[in-house]
């Protein structure tokens, strides 16, 4: 069993702390994201799922920007241009695949 409470956060990105779960082919990473936080746009070959789980986060894939609301999903095909803002303070939940060894 794995509790989220003891997992390590990582600031990787400013105002990005994240806590992270690697299994064989995913990582599962939670993050907290303070207000006005941004994500600015890169691209990676791992497909990402993005799931608001509360705050407002503002996410643009290739050419389409939304506004995401808590129990809103992403999907990001691998090798696609994206970025976000934090519109107010955020909880995001990321499953990627294949593992994000970088997030290691």
């Amino acid at each position: 069993m794995i509790e989220l409470s003891d997992l390590p956060q990582k600031e990787l990105f400013k105002g990005f702390k994240g806590q992270f779960i690697h299994a064989e082919n995913v990582t599962l990473a939670y993050w907290d994201v303070e207000e006005g936080a941004v994500l600015p746009t890169h691209a990676h070959f791992h497909e990402q799922i993005t799931t608001v789980v509360t705050g407002q986060f503002e996410l643009t894939v290739g050419n389409e920007t939304n506004v995401y609301k808590p129990g809103q999903i992403a999907v990001i095909p691998s090798n696609v241009p994206h970025a976000g803002k934090a519109l107010t303070a955020c909880k995001l939940m990321d499953v990627f695949s294949p593992v994000r060894e970088d997030y290691r």
